[in-house]
């Protein structure tokens, strides 16, 4: 039989159909093909994604248990499940580190009473463990500046120099804003620096971490661990203390100078006036 003869062509056709797949097999191939697929894309997921599921495996200190127990209570509407954030609500806190947590909770800036520009200072609603638990928390949870623990100040007697250091620092870096008494001043947008009188050493320690509302960080690398604590030295033994310079009326908080030349501007205003009402009258 030859090919070229018509049963030849049918045997060829006839071949040909039995050799093609059917429809059904095709159908059934390309939805192996996309299951196959599917499954290679959510493994190569699973493999460049693990904190997607290291949340639920996070191994929590007892202390960081407390403090999320506070956190579902207390933060959760405003900063998300896993402190990542609302939108319209409150920031994340992935990475704010416990020092955030501890200035912003213990001075009863938050949570807010309600949303504003600024957060004031008020009552704590949580007491010192409390705030120490939902930091340990934050902490565990992203990460963050931390307070050091110990001193936070300079003994003067084997550092004599700290006091005259802090009050250099001071002078530089927070005038502009907390004034040269630390009492604090007016910014711009209706918002303020609030007073230092009542600050404790955690807090402007933190403060300095963190740069809280509308003040600027300072890192270790801007203002060391060392000239941190010379400068909370200066804080809360030369302006808290309210050592009085001198002088009467404290004009400044520089001692008499400053009284000595406002008593002699004015007099000198009074004493030119009153040689020209006297000219004028002669």
């Amino acid at each position: 039989m030859t090919s070229d003869t018509p049963a030849g062509r049918r045997f060829r056709v006839f071949n040909r159909r039995r050799s093609a797949p059917s429809r059904a097999r095709r159908r059934l191939g390309a939805a192996f093909r996309m299951v196959a697929a599917l499954a290679l894309a959510g493994g190569v997921y699973t493999a460049f994604t693990p904190g997607a599921f290291a949340e639920d495996t996070r191994q929590l200190s007892a202390a960081a248990q407390e403090g999320k127990a506070l956190y579902d209570n207390s933060c959760i509407s405003c900063h998300g499940r896993n402190a990542e954030g609302v939108e319209g609500r409150g920031p994340s806190l992935v990475g704010v580190g416990s020092a955030s947590v501890e200035f912003q909770v213990g001075t009863g800036r938050m949570p807010m009473t309600r949303q504003e520009g600024q957060a004031e200072q008020k009552t704590p609603q949580f007491d010192e463990d409390q705030t120490r638990q939902l930091g340990q928390y934050i902490q565990e949870l992203g990460g963050g500046p931390q307070i050091p623990r110990g001193s936070l100040t300079q003994d003067l007697e084997e550092h004599p120099d700290a006091l005259a250091n802090g009050g250099e620092l001071f002078r530089i870096n927070c005038t502009s804003c907390h004034s040269f008494g630390g009492a604090g001043g007016a910014l711009s947008s209706g918002k303020f620096a609030p007073g230092l009188h009542d600050a404790t050493a955690e807090e402007i320690y933190a403060a300095m971490l963190t740069g809280p509302q509308n003040m600027p960080v300072f890192g270790d690398n801007e203002i060391t661990p060392e000239q941190k604590r010379e400068l909370i030295t200066y804080i809360t033994q030369q302006l808290q203390e309210d050592k009085d310079p001198g002088g009467v009326f404290n004009l400044g908080r520089y001692g008499p100078v400053t009284e000595g030349l406002a008593i002699f501007l004015v007099g000198i205003t009074i004493l030119v006036f009153a040689a020209l009402w006297i000219a004028g009258k002669s």
